[in-house]
């Protein structure tokens, strides 16, 4: 059966239910998103007049909550307008319309009682074959459908998101006692591929995976700060980025999910897993009970482990449970991480750290290590499920059984004696069977350690993948110190850069030529791409400052010219370049993506020209580009300066889109040749693709374009008294203005005195002169300088 999902009705509007309607309306599926009917009357309801029967009553649960999950900040919506796509109703009126939707989630509160009740309603208006799948984060699966029909069960499952549903990419999928294993096949795939999730088929235990060792690991912290007498900024400095988490680390985390949630989830755990070894500790050390009593549950009631007073961050003192000023953390153990940068590399390093980091390294790895042992088969029977979902839930770089490799199996299995716990035989068992690790690469593939045939097999699903790291020692075909070319088969180099942040600067640029030369001489097409966790934040900006700090105007010059011949030769190279960009694509990582052929977007792919924010003007091509683009749209009998202005706004307010579906809106991406991939792990493998489509199709070296046309005189005086007036009112600074006017030269094309056509050269030329100019300027090299040394702009 070939099964579409074209509309989903989700019932229950809370955070995480408006979340998921929200990522579905993000991939372009109708959404029906329903709640219960309010019992009663609002103030300002009574006050209209309005009744209990008025459908905007009726409807005002369902409506507040999307609307609440609408302004939040991460924006749980890839663009405002996708929203349309949901449209809202109450259970008590609309729930007859989920007979035309082909997947049922229930969001509802999590009781048994609250969702059999509502399994019994959706079973009245379900029609058979329809999906049916539950978001709860704990109830036994097993329970749920009890008493239901048998299509009803044949369909149903857990299926887990992970709140923000947009951001985290964990979907546990949970099977029911009657779950067909197509239904587990299809969400599997659904999940992968048009959800952009790592889907990970879980037992029907509490907690399934990923909370199940998530909420171990936080636990177990809990009792380990106060057994090691650490404070929290001790903790959460040795469980943050240092190790490939994220920056919120271990307690500021907490304080953002919500104390109560996890104490919801822990306690769930000490009462279901009486038998678990590690059951103690579930229990909620005194401390945490003393901040539950209290409501220091975080950031939802504006104190928990830390307490923002004015403009100061709080500590709270799990000793004397009163908060202090924050107090920094360092260690020596740490120190001797700085120059790996690689986080993998580091894990060695610090277990055998002689100080109280690597005391703290070396029990809590150990405790997690053997725990995660005993969980398979409990929870389930494939080791790389647990790190899938340690990655995709909790924002871990590595999960455990990688780390465990990088540390070394047998180092690991002696931490975990030492601290008086147990490895799982089977662990034992994978060494004397001559497997030294639990992973393995081989052919660009990664194996896993199957305890029942006692061998390495593939992990499945990665066909639709390319992974860098697994033919970097294999595929690689040319390197210097920030990037390097691999060979991903049928004729498609990629380039990856690998400078700090993936800044552009001399290695970059020498790459980027390289990769063309290569690829014109002996290959069909070039991918520009990484696996990092940005694109690229833009030119090397230190270079520029050291250069303008010096005075070197010729060799700044001289670079600057470089980079604009360099994003030149995308455009007009012999081969399809096809740019695959993510995260963070800002400044010269932004000029690259809109020079290509082609971008593969991300969806999560945070977009935009920032130059501004620097005291310069794109120098890159980033202001001849805009130009070009709001030429292309000029249309006959349009305000054409309108068309510009708007282009020209986009750059001088440095608006950076917060999705790929924003790019479009701002144009630097362009619907006509630019496309969007949800899963960013099938990005390369989706760039390859379009690299060969587009060089299998006879792909022809473009034409260097003379036909743009600039607006001359009429649109440079109409944006010099914009940028007058927004001096007047205070809007922008003078040197705001300087940098605007600048601006204003380049996308008007000069003073010419009439519309002209003029080339790409011309522009580029004075976008050039413009950017160096602007370099002399005292107030740039302090907004550079302040941008380097506090990572954020300085207005000045």
């Amino acid at each position: 059966m070939n099964r579409l999902i074209k509309k989903v009705a989700v019932i229950g509007s809370g955070i995480m239910g408006s979340g998921i309607a929200c990522h579905f309306a993000n991939i372009g599926v109708q959404v029906l998103l329903l709640d219960i009917v309010p019992n009663q009357l609002t103030e300002a309801e009574e006050k209209k007049g309005l009744t209990l029967n008025d459908k905007v009553v009726r409807n005002r649960m369902v409506n507040d909550n999307l609307a609440t999950a609408l302004k939040s900040n991460p924006s749980p919506i890839y663009d405002k307008k996708f929203a349309d796509r949901i449209s809202t109703g109450n259970t008590t009126d609309d729930l007859p319309k989920i007979k035309d939707v082909d997947w049922i989630i229930e969001v509802v509160v999590e009781r048994l009682d609250i969702k059999k009740a509502v399994y019994e309603q959706i079973e009245k208006y379900r029609k058979p074959g329809t999906l049916i799948t539950s978001n709860t984060s704990g109830i036994p699966i097993h329970f749920m459908s009890e008493g239901r029909s048998e299509d009803f069960q044949e369909h149903f499952c857990g299926t887990h998101f992970f709140n923000p549903v947009r951001y985290l990419k964990l979907f546990e999928i949970i099977p029911g006692p009657k779950t067909k294993p197509e239904v587990l096949s299809f969400l599997n795939n659904y999940g992968e591929k048009f959800l952009g999730k790592t889907s990970v088929v879980a037992k029907d235990t509490p907690a399934f995976i990923g909370n199940r060792i998530g909420i171990y690991g936080i636990m177990s912290l809990f009792h380990l700060v106060k057994e090691m007498d650490m404070t929290i900024e001790e903790v959460d400095k040795l469980t943050g980025p240092v190790i490939g988490r994220p920056k919120s680390a271990t307690f500021r985390t907490v304080d953002v999910v919500g104390l109560d949630t996890l104490v919801h989830v822990a306690n769930g755990l000490y009462e279901n897993v009486p038998n678990d070894e590690a059951h103690e500790l579930f229990k909620l050390p005194n401390f945490i009970n003393h901040m539950m009593e209290n409501k220091w549950l975080g950031s939802k009631t504006k104190q928990g482990f830390y307490k923002k007073v004015d403009k100061d961050i709080l500590s709270l003192d799990l000793n004397t449970l009163e908060y202090r000023p924050n107090k920094k953390a360092s260690f020596q153990t740490l120190e001797l991480t700085k120059t790996i940068d690689n986080v993998i590399d580091r894990f060695k390093v610090l277990v055998n750290g002689k100080d109280k980091a690597g005391e703290f390294y070396r029990k809590s790895f150990a405790g997690l290590f053997a725990y995660v042992s005993n969980r398979v088969p409990e929870i389930t029977d494939d080791l790389y499920k647990i790190d899938d979902a340690m990655k995709a839930g909790f924002g871990w770089e590595h999960g455990p059984f990688q780390i465990w490799d990088a540390v070394g199996v047998e180092k690991g299995i002696e931490l975990i004696k030492q601290n008086g716990e147990n490895v799982a035989e089977w662990v034992n068992e994978m060494l004397a069977s001559g497997n030294k690790s639990f992973y393995t690469v081989k052919e660009g593939a990664t194996y896993y350690y199957d305890i029942d045939s006692k061998s390495q097999k593939k992990i499945p699903g990665q066909d639709a993948f390319i992974i860098l790291n697994n033919i970097r020692d294999t595929k690689k075909v040319w390197g210097n110190s920030d990037s390097t070319l691999f060979d991903l088969g049928d004729g498609i180099l990629n380039l990856e850069f690998h400078s700090k942040m993936n800044s552009i600067g001399g290695g970059v640029i020498s790459g980027i030529n390289k990769a063309i030369d290569l690829a014109e001489k002996e290959y069909i097409g070039l991918v520009i791409g990484n696996q990092a966790a940005n694109f690229s934040v833009g030119a090397n900006l230190g270079m520029i400052f050291m250069m303008a700090v010096e005075q070197e105007y010729d060799e700044l010059n001289f670079a600057i010219q470089s980079f604009q011949d360099t994003m030149m030769r995308i455009r007009y190279s012999g081969i399809p370049v096809i740019a695959a960009p993510h995260g963070m694509t800002l400044g010269g990582g932004c000029e690259l993506v809109m020079h290509s052929d082609k971008a593969v977007a991300a969806a999560e792919t945070y977009i935009g020209l920032v130059e501004f924010g620097v005291g310069v003007i794109p120098g890159g091509g980033g202001s001849k580009e805009m130009t070009l683009r709001a030429a292309d749209q000029f249309k006959k009998n349009d305000v054409k300066l309108n068309i510009l202005q708007e282009y020209f706004l986009t750059v001088g307010t440095a608006k950076v889109a917060t999705s790929a579906y924003e790019g479009f809106d701002n144009g630097v991406l362009l619907p006509t040749k630019d496309i969007v991939v949800v899963n960013k792990d099938r990005q390369i493998a989706e760039a390859k693709k379009h690299a060969l489509l587009m060089a299998e199709a006879g792909y022809t070296q473009p034409v260097k374009r003379k036909d743009i046309l600039v607006l001359g005189k009429q649109a440079l005086g109409a944006f010099l008294v914009g940028t007058d007036g927004m001096t007047a009112g205070n809007y922008i600074s003078d040197h705001d203005k300087k940098i605007a006017n600048k601006l204003a030269y380049v996308m008007a094309g000069g003073d010419l005195s009439e519309p002209t056509l003029v080339s790409e050269q011309y522009l580029l030329d004075l976008e050039r002169e413009a950017f160096l100019s602007l370099c002399t300027e005292r107030k740039t090299l302090e907004r550079i300088q302040f941008m380097l040394t506090k990572g954020k702009p300085l207005r000045n």
